[in-house]
């Protein structure tokens, strides 16, 4: 089982070319397994759905024609990997995701081999999931950034994204393009928390896996220059990662 995080709301920064919400097929024959991992995906703003077994994915791909499959490769009626031959004649360019419990290198290779184009092993993180699955879609050329509008504000911290200028309490603050666009990130989702894995993801595109220092790294950057001498806005929370929150009155 994974583990999980309870989120409410949704959100869908990330959509098809036509700017309806991007489409995928859940695969797993555990029940309880598919329910966390469609919750995940839906709070991405997605449009998902599930199958337990090969023939009931293949039916549905046909069907959805998904954008993305998160495919278990151990599943009761057929191997995993002969689903991916299906579902790719279906839908040539999908995005294939496998979850497997096993985790030699043999069994890496095959899956690639096989035209899969990611592999998270169990147990995993829903993080590590979703993180990869935006990674592999904006790679793919599957989805687009939705636009939100060339200014930003967070309580007196002003972000005009189309002069590349951020303002507190009018003042101009000088950043380096890899600091503005962590700021971005963050003040794209004010009071939530995003964790090291997601501002991977979306600001370096890197796959989760040992390189949490870059991101602390530029929010000792952000915090000098942001906070410096003001009452602080970037808070870290112990264990899951940063939030941007209006300075208190």
């Amino acid at each position: 089982m994974t583990v999980t995080t309870r989120r409410t709301g949704t959100r869908a920064d990330m959509l098809r070319a036509d700017g309806t919400p991007l489409r995928v097929l859940v695969v797993d024959d555990d029940p309880d397994l598919a329910e966390v991992l469609s919750g995940a995906l839906r709070y991405e703003g997605w449009l998902i759905r599930t199958a337990d077994d090969g023939a009931s994915a293949v039916a549905a791909a046909r069907e959805l024609m998904p954008d993305a499959v998160v495919l278990d490769v151990m599943l009761p009626d057929v191997d995993g990997l002969a689903v991916l031959r299906a579902l790719r004649a279906v839908r040539p360019d999908v995005c294939v995701l496998f979850l497997t419990a096993r985790d030699t290198v043999e069994d890496r290779i095959a899956g690639i081999t096989a035209g899969g184009d990611d592999y998270v092993t169990k147990p995993f993180s829903l993080e590590e999931v979703v993180a990869r699955m935006r990674g592999l879609l904006r790679r793919a050329g599957m989805a687009r950034q939705q636009s939100e509008g060339p200014v930003l504000t967070v309580g007196d911290l002003v972000m005009d994204e189309d002069a590349h200028e951020v303002t507190r309490t009018g003042r101009l603050i000088e950043l380096s393009p890899t600091e503005f666009e962590v700021l971005r990130l963050l003040m794209r989702n004010p009071r939530r928390v995003l964790s090291k894995a997601q501002i991977l993801d979306r600001v370096w595109s890197y796959d989760f896996g040992g390189r949490a220092h870059v991101v602390e790294l530029y929010i000792s950057y952000l915090r000098k220059k942001v906070d410096a001498g003001r009452e602080p806005m970037i808070h870290t929370v112990r264990g899951a990662g940063y939030v941007l929150k209006p300075a208190a009155a």
